[in-house]
């Protein structure tokens, strides 16, 4: 009876004795498998990785160029400090992977040595901060603040500090030469980011984990030039990562110079008298909504008019540039960018929009003259006029009678235009536009450059908006939906309003056509489009592409190239009509004009300025002041955002920047030797056998009492 058991276990153990057979088998074959497709099928691949693991590559970052004034006067350049950085592969050679030599290290520096070795340990996903996120084999900055004392001490005891350097290093700084901030402009860096890292990796200048690259501004448009060629230095190295030798060594090709056309005496200048028109307008008593004006930003652009180059270009508020150099902390990043901050990094400008009211009517002019309208017609300027029940007024009630179009815009009557635009509405069709329909006044601010960019070397440059039948047209199908949801005709006001838009939001009525014709409703612009449109009546009729950079000088100032003006359009109109409005701008700046009384005094006959004011009204918010200008030499544009009226809030800080250029006082006395820039800068600055270029020193802005226009930066002898 017992042998029974172990009859009956007997054909189970074999099964199972097959099993592991089986199993063993199988993963004997599937072992062997993988070693045939490793070693015989992509045998050549990984052999090559392997190859490439024995050579190491070191970046060693190219100098910056500079990027400098019209003058040569660094606005943006390098200062040397002194920095002490660590060879991981040598610290890990020691016994105790180098804590000996942090320690002392640290006792040189007076930092805590337990700060230098996080610096030194490899970042993963389990490391925080700080750690090194870049090669091993790169040098580790440890700190950018050494003094000259604490590297001779490094250098001297060299033996107690092996694979620790101290060395002068090329830092970006922002000197800001006259107290020129410059800071939109010049825009900023910040680390690479780890797309870029790979991107860059198999070019012929990677990037390292700790460079700066441009974010904005001109340090990002020529990024390229300005960054120049890193070197690389090729190492063998074992298979434990241990030196074993150099295999190659590219040096690096410091990057190029920019030379612009700002002038940073004129950039202060223009900083300066925006922030004390702003000021000036929070004074200052706003009646309609019973409390002081807010001019809670603003932005000013002084260009050549012959040429679109930019001289000044300033937006408000700003910032110091130089938060950015070595990282920024999480406490000035937020203040730059939260939400209280109103948003210092934007540049105004080329960014900022709104509605630019009644400067805006050079175009509707111009419009009217190709419509068939003569200029020299007679057109009522009454004080209000009505479509289907509706007022619309003119500024302040006030009546003119008959006038033409150059009176019309001296006084700057809406009802002239009002009645212009809205005869060509019904003309084209009304609420059903005609086939063919001819559009004047909506072609014509096509003509003139707006709704779209005006190519200005700045990133970032938005469109503004023409509000004409096509983007009637897109708006309504973006918004169809929200407004058919949440509007109702015998609701509140918005909802009323978002009914209305429900059904004929698609439609350009009468009304839109009326506020359109004096740059109000949906109409939005930039400081820069204006300036651009201005520039062109200035210079005959010729639009062009506003730039900053003037010319790309290499680091040895054997190679300049320049870059010359550009032209993209002309103004849709005849030499008749232009000067015709010429002459009716001048009358804006004289007795007969809006900022008549802001120009009492200006010597028009010696330096004919034209002019054009601006008060437009914004929904829900005080008055957007705007005042473009413009000479035989410079076009000046200046808008402060609930700022009140044009003339009042605007026009003083322009006088002063015309003043300042010019040399003009108070009284009208010219003084030539006080003017800063009579003439636009032609000339490149003299560049030096060496390469470097020679720079004017010039004097901190300090204005006194007589006003920056009485007491302008000069260069010291």
């Amino acid at each position: 009876m017992s042998n029974i058991p172990e009859t009956g276990r007997t054909p189970r153990v074999r099964i199972r004795l097959v099993v592991v057979q089986i199993l063993v088998v199988s993963l004997l074959l599937t072992l062997g498998g993988r070693l045939w497709h490793l070693q015989i099928r992509e045998g050549e691949r990984y052999a090559e990785k392997a190859s490439g693991n024995r050579v190491q590559r070191v970046v060693q970052p190219a100098v910056r160029g500079a990027i400098l004034d019209a003058r040569g006067a660094p606005i943006a350049d390098n200062e040397t400090r002194l920095v002490v950085s660590a060879s991981r592969t040598e610290l890990l050679k020691a016994p105790d992977r180098g804590r000996a030599v942090l320690t002392r290290l640290a006792g040189v520096l007076g930092l805590p040595a337990r700060e230098l070795m996080d610096k030194v340990r490899l970042c993963d996903s389990k490391t925080p901060r700080p750690c090194w996120n870049g090669s091993p084999y790169q040098p580790i900055p440890l700190t950018d603040e050494a003094t000259a004392r604490q590297a001779l001490q490094i250098r001297e005891r060299s033996e107690q500090f092996p694979g620790i350097t101290a060395e002068p290093t090329a830092v970006r700084r922002y000197p800001g030469p006259g107290g020129a901030n410059t800071a939109q402009v010049l825009g900023y860096l910040s680390p690479v980011t780890d797309e870029e890292l790979r991107a860059a990796q198999t070019s012929d200048s990677p990037y390292l984990r700790s460079d700066q690259v441009g974010r904005s501004g001109l340090e990002r448009q020529y990024d390229d030039i300005l960054r120049g060629r890193a070197g690389i230095t090729e190492y063998e190295v074992d298979h434990l990562g241990r030196v074993i030798g150099r295999s190659g060594d590219t040096p690096a090709t410091p990057g190029a110079n920019l030379i612009t056309s700002i002038d940073a005496r004129v950039q202060r200048i223009a900083e300066y008298e925006l922030n004390e028109a702003m000021k000036a307008a929070r004074k200052d008593w706003d009646r309609n909504t019973r409390r002081n004006y807010e001019a809670d930003s603003g932005a000013v652009v002084v260009m050549e008019a012959r040429t679109g180059r930019i001289v000044a270009m300033a937006s408000n508020p700003s910032y110091d540039p130089n938060a950015w150099v070595g990282g920024i902390s999480a406490k000035d990043y937020r203040k730059l960018t939260g939400e209280n901050s109103n948003h210092p990094l934007l540049n105004r400008a080329i960014q900022g929009v709104a509605a630019p009211g009644s400067i805006f009517k050079v175009i509707p002019t111009v419009a009217a003259v190709n419509a068939g309208y003569p200029f020299d017609g007679r057109y009522e300027c009454s004080s209000s006029y009505s479509i289907g029940g509706r007022s619309f007024g003119n500024f302040e009630s006030k009546a003119y009678g008959p006038i033409d179009l150059g009176r019309a815009l001296e006084v700057s009557c809406d009802t002239v235009y009002y009645r212009l635009a809205h005869e060509e509405w019904r003309k084209d069709g009304g609420l059903t536009p005609k086939k063919g329909a001819k559009d004047w006044f909506y072609r014509t601010a096509h003509q003139f450059g707006l709704g779209k960019t005006t190519g200005v070397d700045l990133p970032n440059e938005v469109t503004g908006r023409v509000p004409d039948h096509r983007w009637k047209q897109e708006y309504w199908e973006a918004n169809k939906d929200s407004w058919c949801e949440h509007g109702k005709r015998d609701g509140t006001m918005l909802e009323q309003f978002s009914w209305e838009n429900c059904r004929q939001g698609n439609q350009v009525r009468a009304g839109d056509s009326v506020n359109y014709s004096i740059g109000q409703g949906d109409t939005l612009t930039t400081p820069i489009q204006m300036a651009t449109i201005y520039a062109a009546l200035a210079n005959g009729g010729t639009l062009y592409t506003p730039s900053v950079g003037k010319a790309v000088v290499s680091a040895d100032g054997r190679k300049i190239r320049e870059i010359e003006p550009k032209a993209h359009g002309k103004l849709p109109m005849d030499r008749v009509t232009r000067d015709k409005m010429d002459q009716a701008l001048a009358g804006v700046a004289t007795a007969r004009g809006t900022a008549g009384w802001r120009f009492v005094g200006w010597p028009q006959e010696q330096i004919p300025i034209r002019a054009k004011t601006s008060t437009a009204e914004v929904f829900g918010k005080q008055t957007t002041s705007w005042f473009a200008t413009y000479t035989d030499d410079y076009a000046v544009v200046l808008t402060i955002s609930q700022g009140g009226t044009g003339s009042g809030g605007s026009a003083p800080a322009v006088r002063k920047i015309y003043n300042a250029l010019y040399g003009v006082a108070e009284d009208g006395t010219i003084d030539r030797s006080r003017a800063l820039l009579p003439t636009p800068q032609r000339k490149l600055p003299a560049i030096r056998p060496d390469g470097s270029i020679d720079a004017p020193r010039i004097r901190a802005y300090r204005p006194g009492a007589e006003g920056p226009a009485e007491r302008p930066l000069r260069r010291e002898p």
